[in-house]
């Protein structure tokens, strides 16, 4: 993953619990699921959009 071993990422999970604390890191953990959620769903839209207008081209107005 990302190249990184298990070591490395003990040491970044253990610099976040330091950061942060324990009681915090359910809410951001949530925090981050809900953003990425968000974006997935604008992603999908925007695809959404796209994928209609080359299939269904709007005619042009005379």
């Amino acid at each position: 993953m990302f190249g990184l071993g298990v070591q490395e990422l003990l040491i970044i999970l253990f610099v976040v619990l330091l950061l942060f604390g324990a009681k915090k890191l359910p809410e951001l953990a949530r925090g981050m699921g809900r953003g990425i959620r968000e974006f997935k769903d604008a992603s999908r839209e925007i695809k959404r959009e796209i994928d209609t207008e080359t299939q269904e081209p709007r005619k042009l107005e005379q």
